[in-house]
């Protein structure tokens, strides 16, 4: 029945059968920290799915428990770790089909599931006790009497939970325990100051290329190779001044390392050097406005490219002979709207699978001579990276959840999707004829900083950090009237929504009942009394939501738009109209809606849009398009006839949230420089040559949001603390198990 009968509780309270197992796998580790990413492993082993997953389960048992601010509580929430059963357990055995009594006040939790063994010792019962009044509670298991019809009922989502799991008889404790698997080991193969990049492994596994640079976003690397275990690594490339190497990748027969040479907006080149070291020689030239992607063909007489950025040549990927030097275009149906990056053969060279529509896209596959496109994942994710399995049977990506990344497996057979457990983990590369996988490690800290500017050709005044902490704060949003500020955080142990008035800093605190999703700031209205956020509520509703800050009242509104397709909306002048950026298809598009009828009139829309803003002072809707670099911009009724472009380079596609519209119409871009890592740059008429500002020469920023107040000349960003990224190497052959053996 999966049902807790808690103290004082008039009627006993039915939770799911998630939940359920959460609950079980906390009360088989009482008083320990059971991380969040043992739970999903545990709970959810054959999906993908977000943190939101256990926070909501959490919720539930904790309403079920009837905790409260006052009274005991069961279950502690530990900072960046997961979650601590505070009770203890007892483990009851009883007769079969003889329930035990349960004392006076102690929560009882009944589970109507169908038996996994025949062993009698199975069925158990557990108590956990307050620390205050030490109370049992009681977990009973009973072998029900009934007929096999009820039994599917009561236990189906249970039934799909234990499938597939080949468990040796064991008792109830250790049952438990072998829900949890062993941490797959990896280690750490570089060490140094910095970041180590985009590694590339052999083929067989025994040498790693990767970039090296102080900064993330790899203004003067080099490649280095080393051997996959620590070791001191060499320099391989020596780009001349103001040139950055990028892009390495290992040649099938082992010999060469590809590369890009790009001089941004000024000289792109493909390169290739011997992996021994040596002079690089051109293999031919590339779009110095764009970072393009590939792979070598399996013959290595080829590379496979992305799609162009440019708008120029023709939509799709492209193949690069390298005996003539002459491009060809993939046939399988890309269009203007299709951006199709990180392509890479699959190990026996019949297929190409690549992700189309970054930073929010989904892995895709072709036959590699050309042919109708298959989509493999439907997730509209922010993918940091991927490749194959040596057998081409699966697929190793990584993902950004909340502010962390994660690396997965996908089974192209069945489709399943497994989270590997390696926390901070992304940019995979595996070995073609070895079961070795390299990845890049980063566990960054993020603060808010608020940035003086000292105005045009003058140096920023010098930053003050917000609200310091341990956590993750990022996706700053400044309110109209400069006092207010929303942020995300996970300085709780969770990731949330926080909320300050910065004139009292007292007054920050965490926003209950809300899950924001971390692509986008929260939206201000313009008079600085509400936000529209995406996200989760404490219902496990995902959509969006209108929040009042100061009284902390949330209510869900009825966007006609399928939830897994909401991404972001923004209110615009006219308080009856809402913009929405929402999922479309294999892209995703920019709809303007009435909300005063029910469901939400559809005005207009405008196809392949990311991200969007208006700009009430010239009463104007800017934004940024998946296929292109550049800003366009509308009027408030998105009519096609006003669309027309701002600028032709900046924002850059893959920095499409790093721009921002104040209150006066100003269009401030963050950028990187030579010199200085967080630059602000104006975009717009008769001041797209104005000379950027330099706000924070060290440090680095997100690249996920910021704002800026004009009447204070402020910009409000999130900057990391302590930053670097290392190479992880682990092996992927199989783990032994108690049940004997399994992969991954």
């Amino acid at each position: 029945m999966r049902e807790i009968h808690a103290p004082g509780a008039r009627r006993p309270a039915r939770i799911t059968p998630k939940s359920m197992g959460v609950l079980r796998v906390l009360a088989d580790n009482p008083g320990r920290v059971v991380t969040r990413e043992a739970l999903l492993a545990a709970v959810w082993p054959d999906t993908m799915p977000t943190n939101d997953v256990v926070t909501q389960a959490i919720t539930q048992l904790r309403k079920a428990f009837g905790e409260s601010t006052e009274g005991p509580r069961y279950i502690e929430t530990i900072a960046k770790s997961g979650y601590r059963l505070l009770v203890d357990v007892e483990w009851l055995s009883h007769e079969e089909g003889e329930p035990r009594p349960v004392g006076a006040g102690s929560p009882e939790v009944e589970i109507d599931e169908a038996p996994v063994k025949e062993n009698a010792a199975d069925n158990v019962a557990a108590s956990t006790a307050a620390p205050a009044a030490r109370q049992a509670l009681l977990f009973r298991r009973w072998a029900w009497g009934i007929g096999l019809g009820v039994l599917a009922i009561g236990c189906v989502a249970a039934a799909l939970w234990w499938s597939g799991l080949k468990r040796p008889q064991v008792g109830a404790q250790d049952e438990m325990t072998a829900l949890l698997p062993a941490p797959r080991p990896y280690r750490l193969i570089t060490s140094a100051p910095g970041f180590e990049l985009a590694p590339t492994l052999s083929p067989d596994g025994s040498q790693v290329a990767y970039l090296s640079s102080m900064t993330e976003e790899l203004a003067g690397t080099a490649i280095l190779v080393q051997t996959t275990e620590p070791a001191q690594p060499r320099t391989l490339t020596f780009p001349p001044e103001g040139a950055w190497d990028t892009n390495p990748e290992w040649s099938p027969n082992g010999r060469e390392i590809a590369f890009l040479r790009r001089s941004p907006g000024e000289d792109c080149r493909i390169m290739a050097v011997q992996a021994s070291g040596g002079e690089p020689r051109v293999l031919g030239g590339c779009d110095p406005h764009n970072r393009p992607s590939f792979d070598w063909t399996p013959d290595g007489n080829g590379l496979v490219f992305s799609s162009p950025l440019s708008g120029d040549g023709e939509p799709g990927l492209r193949l690069l002979d390298l005996a003539t030097g002459r491009w060809r275009s993939i046939e399988y149906g890309a269009s203007a709207e299709d951006v199709d990056t990180a392509p890479r053969f699959s190990p026996d060279g019949k297929w190409i699978a690549f992700v189309r529509n970054t930073p929010l896209g989904d892995l895709w596959r072709i036959p590699s001579k050309g042919g109708k496109a298959e989509r493999l994942t439907h997730q509209r994710a922010e993918l940091r990276g991927w490749d194959w399995t040596p057998d081409g049977e699966a697929i190793v990506f990584g993902r950004r959840v909340d502010s962390h990344t994660r690396l997965y497996r996908l089974d192209l057979s069945d489709r399943a999707v497994i989270d590997l457990g390696i926390e901070d983990a992304q940019a995979p590369a595996i070995a073609a004829q070895a079961n070795q996988l390299a990845f890049v490690q980063r566990k960054p800290q993020f603060g808010l900083y608020r940035i003086g500017d000292g105005g045009e050709g003058e140096r920023a005044r010098p930053s003050q950090r917000l609200f310091p902490s341990t956590g993750r704060d990022s996706l700053p949003s400044v309110a109209p009237d400069g006092r207010q500020i929303a942020f995300t955080s996970d300085r709780s142990g969770e990731f949330s929504l926080w909320w300050a008035d910065m004139e009292r800093p007292a007054s920050l605190r965490l926003i209950e009942g809300i899950r924001p999703e971390s692509r986008h700031l929260p939206a201000w209205s313009p008079d600085s009394g509400r936000l529209l956020i995406v996200g989760t509520d404490a219902r496990g509703h995902y959509g969006l939501h209108e929040l009042e800050p100061t009284s902390g009242q949330l209510r869900p509104l009825p966007v006609p738009v399928p939830r897994e397709d909401l991404l972001f909306a923004t209110y615009l002048p006219n308080p009856d109209h809402v913009l929405v950026v929402a999922g479309k298809g294999d892209g995703q598009q920019l709809v303007l809606f009435d909300r005063r009828a029910i469901p939400w009139r559809r005005l207009a829309s405008i196809d392949g849009v990311s991200f969007a803003l208006p700009d009430p002072t010239q009463g104007r809707v800017l934004f940024t398009r998946l296929a292109r670099d550049g800003l366009w911009q509308s009027d408030l009724g998105l009519a096609a006839a006003s669309i027309r472009q701002v600028d032709s380079r900046r924002p850059a596609s893959q920095r499409y949230r790093t721009w921002t519209v104040t209150e006066d119409g100003q269009i401030e871009y963050l950028e990187q420089l030579p010199g200085c890592y967080v630059s602000l740059r104006h975009i717009g008429i008769g001041r797209a040559h104005a000379p950027p500002r330099c706000l924070e020469p060290t440090h680095l920023s997100t690249i996920n949001g910021f704002s800026a107040h004009a009447r204070d000349r402020v910009t409000y960003v999130s900057m990391a603390v302590v930053d670097g990224s290392d190479i992880g190497f682990l092996s992927l052959d199989p783990v032994p198990t108690e049940s004997g053996g399994g992969f991954w």
